[in-house]
């Protein structure tokens, strides 16, 4: 029996394990990636292993968050990364080159290679036919030291592809199709694998925007095969000798199965508060827009700027719509500068806002009370934004975006008129200059560290009794985002203490003074989740600075992937109910207890859990494999890694 591309190239990487759904695999890694609001985290971890110099074949540092430097706090972030990555063998890519998926999918992705990054999003590079993962930025220093990524071996779900994309449709109409019919949690323990007929007409840029956004399935990645398109974008990026044809055997197997038909495909649209909240453009015709976001790690190549500038050429924005244009990259911006393009943006009406994250993460351009934001970016997960946690926010294709500009309402792209054909540029802008190579002499590189960034806080191990009280109960898909936000409070992601007074404060403004109070008092905290708890963006911050507010564990009916190893990662025990419907028998305030927890979770999946403010008990699952449990009772992987004093 053949093997499909997923099982591949994982088995030319593979540690351990074997290629058995469920089971634990190690894989190589040959590319790591950090952005800066979990960079500085990660390098301090790197550190905390008494590693001198990185020994992935590539690894590089981007900012691309926290740009907008309103204190010193964002300037001493990126100087610490810059002379860390030059000492200790990493690429820098420095403000202003762009947002690091797009920068990496153009000058370092390759068909084939592994790449882990601190940025869920890292699997954008699948649309080169490489394997990305986004990850915990702990488990991205091991990767980038020249150790192993653990994982669940996934499922394979092979998404077919038939027919070709119609006018008005692209990329990002393909992946909220597949939203809607998979969900949020749909893709959890699964790759995304795309195939079949309808592949070969699309893009690289294209197929980015699909990977990009599979995050949003909660899939470990997603990946598209590499093809005479893939090695057509290699060239125009000067890069044809990292071409590799990859694709699955003519008799491999999925373990899920999809089709799509292309031809029958129309403009897609997700409504606030989910990107799994998915209708036609049809469905929203005549919805009032105030505000039009084009750009983000998911639409800002080159393919997609052009596009809208077609359809904006020559017009001028609604005169109630406000309209922000994000280049993902400085080759972009100078490509469409060239081109006209960007001319053609500024006459219109837009705003152009540098190459960054900026809007996407809640840095600037939070939409107005009870306005609707149509953007085409990747989430629309409540207070993203910036807007608070009843913004509306819709995201949708750049086509749809720009139509809209003009019209001033959600409109079917098909009524504008003929669809613009966007020429790809036989060579693209090849300008290195702001990526830095590691220093040729790096123990001359002094690593300059600002009074923002804080030591690196340890978890403690596991007791032998765990009595904790529950300090917050929430619902289903409780996000990263909720526990904890980014905007205002990315500056202090190297200041644990100081980025902990933020936790979970979109949900209850209460829960870091209580979670606090209760620490200081000799106490230590649990909270209880719903489905897919943890779900969106990789950053582990959601995990450390509960640990350093006293968390120790916490009981959900299911976890999302990467946030269920950042707990690991950080000592802090994640559960699941035997049965949900034990979730409605415990209450916010109970006290919990679980004795003998090294014996219980070495002897077995099953942990019994003393509700002592009940008189009740229940039965809890830690599905950890026996490296999870040693990892979680030493009080987190750091705990396992660090040189021996």
């Amino acid at each position: 029996m053949g093997r499909n591309l997923t099982q591949k190239i994982i088995a030319e990487h593979l540690l351990e394990g074997e290629l058995k759904p469920g089971t634990e695999i190690a894989i190589r890694i040959d590319q790591a990636l950090t952005q800066d609001a979990t960079g500085t985290m990660a390098f301090l971890q790197f550190e905390a292993m008494g590693l001198p110099r990185a020994r992935a074949e590539v690894s590089v540092s981007y900012v691309d968050h926290n740009m907008l430097q309103e204190g010193f706090e964002n300037a001493d972030d990126h100087r610490f990364l810059q002379t860390f990555a030059a000492k200790h063998g990493i690429y820098f890519s420095r403000p202003g080159n762009g947002i690091c998926h797009q920068v990496h999918l153009e000058r370092f992705g390759a068909p084939g290679k592994t790449l882990l990054g601190s940025d869920s999003h890292t699997p954008t590079s699948g649309g080169l036919g490489s394997l990305a993962i986004g990850a915990g930025g702990l488990d991205v220093a091991v990767a980038m030291g020249g150790g192993p990524f653990y994982l669940m071996m996934p499922k394979v779900v092979g998404i077919k592809l038939a027919g070709k994309l119609q006018p008005w449709c692209s990329g990002k109409d393909i992946i909220l199709e597949v939203l809607r019919v998979l969900t949020v949690k749909g893709g959890v323990a699964k790759v995304m694998e795309y195939y079949g007929p309808g592949v070969g007409s699309l893009t690289v840029p294209d197929r980015a925007t699909v990977t990009n956004m599979g995050a949003e399935l909660g899939a470990t990645t997603s990946i598209f095969p590499s093809d005479e398109q893939t090695r057509a974008y290699l060239k125009t990026q000067g890069r044809e000798q990292s071409y590799r044809s990859l694709a699955p055997d003519d008799d491999a197997t999925y373990d899920e199965n999809i089709e799509i038909n292309l031809d029958e495909l129309t403009s897609r649209i997700a409504c606030p508060q989910s990107p799994d909240n998915v209708k036609a453009v049809t469905e929203l015709e005549g919805l009032r827009v105030d505000q039009v976001c084009i750009g983000s790690c998911t639409n800002s190549s080159y393919r997609d700027l052009m596009t809208a500038a077609a359809v904006l050429r020559g017009k001028k924005v609604h005169p109630n719509v406000s309209v922000t244009l994000t280049p993902g990259s400085r080759q972009v911006y100078l490509q469409i500068a060239q081109s006209g393009a960007l001319a053609d943006f500024i006459a219109a009406g837009a705003r152009i806002l540098e190459s960054a994250c900026g809007p996407c993460i809640g840095k600037g351009q939070a939409p107005g009370s009870g306005q609707v934001s149509l953007r085409t970016f990747n989430r629309n997960f409540p207070g993203r934004s910036g807007g608070g946690v009843n913004d509306l926010v819709y995201l949708c294709s750049p086509e749809v975006a720009a139509v809209a500009a003009l019209t001033g309402k959600v409109t079917d792209p098909r009524q504008f008129g003929a669809y613009p054909k966007v020429t790809m540029p036989e060579q693209y802008v090849i300008d290195d200059e702001l990526i830095y190579a590691p220093a040729a002499n790096p123990d001359q590189v002094e690593v300059i560290r600002g009074p923002n960034i804080a030591p690196l806080p340890i978890a403690d191990a596991l007791p032998e009794t765990l009595t904790v009280e529950v300090l917050l109960k929430v619902g289903d898909n409780i996000t990263t985002d909720h526990i904890s936000p980014a905007g205002q409070w990315l500056s202090f992601r190297s200041n644990v203490p100081k980025y902990a007074e933020a936790t979970y404060t979109r949900v209850d403004a209460t829960f870091p003074a209580r979670a606090r109070a209760l620490k200081e008092a000799g106490g230590r905290g649990l909270i209880v989740g719903g489905s897919n708890y943890g779900q969106g963006s990789s950053r582990e911050h959601a995990a450390l600075c509960p640990m350093y507010l006293g968390l120790k564990a916490v009981i959900a009916k299911s976890f999302a992937r990467i946030h269920r190893t950042n707990l690991i990662n950080f000592g802090i025990l994640p559960l699941v109910f035997q049965r949900e419907a034990d979730y409605d028998s415990i209450s916010q305030g109970d006290r919990l207890e679980i004795i003998d927890v090294p014996g219980q979770i070495r002897a077995g999946n099953a942990v019994t859990v003393k509700n002592l403010s009940r008189g009740t008990e229940l039965i809890a699952l830690h599905h950890m494999t026996a490296r999870e449990v040693k990892l979680t009772l030493a009080g987190g992987l750091l705990n396992s890694l660090r040189p021996a004093n």
